[in-house]
């Protein structure tokens, strides 16, 4: 099957149907386009993400099945537990978007570039300032040491990335995220593909027709928004 291609001025809702995405590479709809606002958001609300490498066309994909968390199913280890008890890392939304978007950018171990180009990092800049795209931050002795952030679609987080700089602190901010959602009504959070240390964390498939249902539910009463500084709800 030939992969389709957007033209940079097509419509924002010019996607081709999810159910078109390829098999091999799983998941992969389209390509081209471009990362405006409005192309991104009716982008999450099909259950559609950008995903692609400096110097390459934006690929958009829709894999089937999705990886997500579930609040009530977030696991946390022994070592996990010791971190939240200990109650030396702390938790805001929304504080510093910006840094913690250039926190999940920068280097990682054992990783070679990585895929949030300058183009991305505005993108998700211009949906924070629309008040669509939020950050999870984590903090020790008033320094930023891990976080993540994504988009609120519905009843649904949609995680981009998240990156760490001292032993479980985006699983920190993670923990907080899920404790946030489930007191206001979110059902889940997009992980959008698996890996082992979602696995870890309890992460599992869901069928993408189910994620579009909850992407398509009215947002959760308590919207992720700024907080204040806070330990992560239990």
């Amino acid at each position: 099957m030939q992969l389709a291609w957007l033209a940079p001025d097509a419509a924002p809702d010019a996607f081709p149907p999810v159910a078109a995405a390829l098999r091999d590479p799983p998941g992969l709809l389209c390509a081209g386009g471009d990362l405006s606002p409005a192309r991104l958001l009716l982008a999450y609300q099909r259950a559609i993400f950008p995903w692609y490498s400096a110097g390459d066309p934006i690929l958009w994909w829709s894999p089937d099945p999705r990886t997500a968390i579930f609040p009530d199913e977030l696991h946390r280890s022994r070592s996990l537990r010791r971190t939240l008890g200990a109650g030396r890392l702390r938790c805001s939304a929304d504080r510093a978007f910006e840094a913690v978007v250039a926190g999940c950018a920068g280097p990682r171990r054992g990783a070679d570039g990585t895929w949030i180009t300058p183009a991305m990092g505005e993108a998700y800049r211009a949906l924070h300032a629309l008040g669509h795209a939020h950050s999870i931050e984590c903090w020790a002795d008033g320094k930023l040491v891990g976080g993540l952030y994504g988009v609120m679609v519905g009843s649904a987080f949609c995680g981009e990335s998240m990156f760490s700089r001292a032993p479980d602190a985006s699983k920190v901010a993670l923990v907080a995220l899920a404790s946030h959602l489930r007191a206001g009504g979110g059902t889940l959070i997009d992980c959008q593909l698996p890996s082992p240390h979602l696995a870890r964390l309890g992460a599992r498939p869901v069928h993408r027709a189910e994620l579009l249902e909850q992407l398509a539910r009215p947002a959760p009463a308590l919207a992720v928004a700024r907080w204040e500084l806070a330990g992560p709800a239990p």
